[in-house]
């Protein structure tokens, strides 16, 4: 019998056969990667060549016609997809993807496909998923050739609103114009009724003035206030004195003042606070808002006028002891001819005109306008604008600073100031 043959068995190193397995894992794992990124990568090359393939299909020269388009443009072709479409007709919401929205532009699109014919037409569109308010377009559909059209889009919604706005004005101007105008001619027929009685003459010639001064005042105020809308700033600015300014809208306005036994004068320290802008103009904001506050103030109180600097803004606040101004007639308060008190304003020959103005002198020098009130504790309007820089201000001058405290008003109710440190911003 032989003796038996060993069996040998094979030692296999475990470090090859461990990389063997590290580097079989990163090869499936680099497949199933290639495998899953096969369809997003063909995506992409099927848009590009998608892309690329309508640039081709649109007729020379229009691509780059949409290219330096402002307004909105949009190529569709009989099929109803968008093969081009502008930045500003993405922005109305008119496309998404290769679709064209709009309801009206498809009815367009139709019948210039059938007839061949330009069509226009007026449309409105949401501003926006979140809000209700909407945009007015006009739109004008052509064709290009026998497959595509154009479709131009302009946004008129701030077009239409001036024009409402206008519209508004004359009427508003109209209406104002007729009650004085009204009473002229009334007066003068109790003048030629009354010609034998020398009192009653005199009488009804006192109140022609009164209406004839009010007539004026209106026409300055109307002129004024067309002078200011048309231009956005100034063109030609000065360096102008703000505290000059206050003292001579005070002067301007103290027989105002002295008919009801009001005190109007300044508060505090008064350094040269300057500006770049026309000093008649920001006289007249500030005359403006004393004689509202001096007006709708009970006879025997005080208005104050403050001036200061804030870092680099220049601040003029009118503040008065009135009976305030309620939440929904600050919303309000600027518009052209609005009026708190309706009665007071007949009264005393008040226009409506007068904030507005004020608002608009605010806006033309880059500067804004803001209302603190509450009822019962009367009202403080405060002009802020841009300050004068320092090294145009003369030598010898104290330089202003910001550390005189917040803006005052006095409190009736209590006899002492409470701070207005968180105005209502109205206006820009």
């Amino acid at each position: 019998m032989g003796e038996p043959v060993p069996h040998t068995v094979g030692f296999v190193s475990p470090l090859p056969a461990f990389t063997l397995g590290v580097l079989a894992g990163i090869a499936a794992a680099l497949t199933v990667v290639w495998l899953a990124t096969l369809p997003a990568r063909r995506r992409a090359e099927a848009a590009a060549q998608a892309a690329a393939l309508e640039a081709a299909t649109l007729p020379r020269g229009v691509a780059d016609v949409l290219a330096v388009l402002r307004s909105g443009a949009i190529v569709v072709d009989r099929g109803n997809r968008v093969r081009s479409a502008t930045s500003p007709a993405l922005a109305f919401g008119l496309v998404r993807g290769h679709n064209l929205l709009d309801r009206d532009l498809l009815e367009l699109v139709a019948a210039v496909h059938r007839d061949r014919q330009i069509r226009e037409r007026d449309i409105h569109v949401a501003r926006g998923p979140l809000t209700s308010s909407r945009l007015e377009l006009s739109t004008r559909v052509a064709p290009i050739n026998d497959d595509l059209v154009l479709i131009l889009v302009e946004d008129r919604t701030q077009a239409r609103r001036v024009e409402e706005v206008r519209r508004d004005f004359v009427v508003n101007v109209s209406h104002e114009l007729k009650t004085p105008v009204g009473g002229l001619a009334l007066l003068a027929e109790a003048v030629e009724d009354a010609a034998d009685d020398p009192e009653a003459v005199a009488r009804f010639a006192g109140r022609m003035k009164t209406e004839t001064n009010r007539l004026a005042h209106l026409v300055t105020e109307i002129v004024d206030l067309s002078r200011l809308q048309t231009s956005d700033m100034l063109a030609d600015m000065v360096i102008v004195d703000v505290v000059a300014c206050a003292n001579e809208a005070i002067d301007q306005t103290a027989s105002l003042a002295g008919n009801h036994e009001i005190v109007a004068a300044t508060q505090g320290p008064l350094p040269q606070l300057r500006i770049y802008g026309a000093h008649d103009l920001v006289v007249t904001a500030i005359r403006n808002l004393l004689t509202n506050a001096i007006t709708y103030s009970p006879d025997g109180t005080r208005v104050s006028v403050v001036t200061r600097r804030v870092g680099d803004v220049v601040e003029v606040a009118v503040s008065d002891q009135g009976s305030g101004i309620s939440a929904a007639d600050q919303e309000r308060i600027f518009e052209r001819f609005y009026r708190v008190d309706s009665a007071r304003s007949r009264l005393t020959g008040g226009t409506g005109l007068g904030l507005s103005i004020v608002k608009h002198i605010c806006a033309n020098h880059g500067g804004e306008i803001t209302l603190w009130s509450r009822e019962g504790q009367g009202s403080t309007f405060t002009l802020r604008l841009p300050a004068a820089l320092d090294d145009l201000r003369p030598t010898g001058s104290p330089a202003p600073h910001a550390a005189d405290g917040p803006l005052r008003v006095a409190d009736p109710a209590h006899g002492d100031d409470i701070p207005s440190t968180h105005p209502r911003k109205v206006s820009r």
